[in-house]
């Protein structure tokens, strides 16, 4: 089946040969409409005009109900498949239908470009009443009518038409109902041609109707490009030593969040001052988490104040963490920014060299041994600690006793002994 549920087509030659798979027997609401769209309806109700057999109809609605139409192969003029009836061997049904002239069709195209509406339809497998109603004020007849549909068959029957072409012609209704190109390729078109060909008459007709523009003034080239004095650009503005404070938005329903709006312009303006001052992008590399530290850090120092906390604890639940977890990382961020982050939550393996020597000048100033795990050195009381950074930075941390919840504490420093006496003070 194809992806809108009819009949699945295998591709031909090229764009005027299309073969449709079988499709199986009808397992429900036999009884119901064969046909879903309106344009299928109308194939099925031409149909109806040519038979003045009715039982010869609902003989062909079973066989195509029951699955006994094989492979259906369109090209323009003509639908044919193979019927199983009766007897072992399956008959040739065949039902042909007018192409359109060239004429038909230029008149009919330029008809179509003339309205946008009806190409996307037509994208969409869509048969509108209005494309069917601009080709009928053409003069051209795109369903079928009773004389248009001339079958014929291998059978000895000599019903107008048998049931294995009605069969044929039940089935073809329900590729019509599927894809009107189908309808469009029996008139003596395929669909990327008559796409191709839409597109560029509709394009056409755009241009037709856009207004024209006034000539506007130009420069040659050559005096556009020819050297010239240009007097020297003026001094950039200073950068001003702290960026500016945002204006007050205040409180009005249904209006945005109005700390939400404040911290976004406060971040920007902050974000702004670095990129002038540094010509670095704070924000240049990072992840969602990382992101989330670095503004909850931006917020003052001095106490968590009430819109410090809630903007806390919506920064940890839009990245999964607790509260607690965003502060530790706070504390991590204020130490060492993103190099710090990476310090509190991943332990790595320092190469020797640096990291070797700092115990023994530890010990040299005196201080308790320390224990090495990784890039990490802990004191014998589970208290102090110091994390050895990618950057060649020694970072201090600081437990309780027996609690293995360590804390970044004092600034980081190249120096072990620096470091820990920083930590210790």
């Amino acid at each position: 089946m194809s992806p809108n549920g009819g009949p699945a087509a295998r591709p031909g030659p090229d764009d005027l040969r299309r073969t449709f798979e079988a499709v199986p027997a009808r397992t429900s609401d036999a009884d119901g409409p064969f046909a879903e769209s309106w344009w299928g309806r109308a194939w099925v109700e031409a149909l109806e005009s040519l038979s003045m057999d009715e039982g010869r109809l609902a003989r062909g609605r079973e066989y195509a109900d029951g699955g006994h139409v094989a492979a259906i192969t369109v090209t323009p003029g003509r639908v044919i498949a193979y019927v199983h009836g009766s007897r072992p061997r399956p008959y040739r049904a065949e039902l042909r239908l007018r192409s359109f002239p060239a004429s038909d069709w230029d008149t009919l195209l330029d008809a179509v470009a003339a309205r946008p509406g009806h190409l996307s339809a037509l994208l969409d497998k869509e048969m509108p009443h209005s494309l069917v109603d601009t080709a009928g004020e053409a003069g051209i007849r795109l369903l079928p009518a009773a004389g248009d549909l001339d079958p014929d068959c291998s059978c000895p029957d000599r019903g107008w038409p048998c049931k294995h072409v009605a069969a044929l012609c039940f089935q073809t209704a329900r590729l019509l109902d599927s894809d009107p190109f189908v309808l469009l390729l029996m008139r003596g078109r395929g669909e990327r041609e008559l796409l191709d060909e839409l597109g560029r008459r509709n394009a056409e007709h755009s241009a037709r109707e856009r207004p024209e523009t006034p000539d506007m003034p130009s420069v040659a080239a050559s005096d556009a490009l020819a050297d010239r004095f240009l007097p020297p650009l003026p001094a950039p503005l200073p950068v001003p030593r702290y960026p500016g404070e945002p204006p007050s938005y205040p409180e009005l329903p249904g209006a945005r969040d109005p700390l939400g709006l404040d911290h976004l312009a406060t971040d920007a303006a902050a974000r702004a001052h670095t990129m002038l001052t540094t010509g670095d992008d704070p924000l240049a590399g990072l992840s969602t988490w990382q992101d989330a530290v670095r503004i909850a850090a931006s917020r003052p120092t001095a106490g968590l104040t009430a819109t410090t906390r809630a903007l806390y604890r919506e920064l940890a639940f839009a990245t999964g963490r607790s509260t607690t977890d965003l502060a530790r990382a706070v504390a991590a961020w204020r130490q060492g920014g993103a190099e710090g982050l990476g310090v509190l939550e991943t332990a790595w393996d320092p190469p020797a060299g640096p990291f070797d020597r700092a115990r023994p000048a530890l010990a040299a100033a005196d201080f308790p041994r320390f224990q090495p795990r990784r890039n990490r050195l802990t004191d014998a009381t589970g208290t102090l600690q110091l994390r050895f950074g990618h950057d060649s930075r020694w970072y201090g941390y600081e437990s309780d006793p027996g609690e293995d919840d360590w804390w970044p504490r004092a600034a980081p420093d190249p120096d072990p002994v620096a470091a820990l006496t920083a930590l210790r003070g």
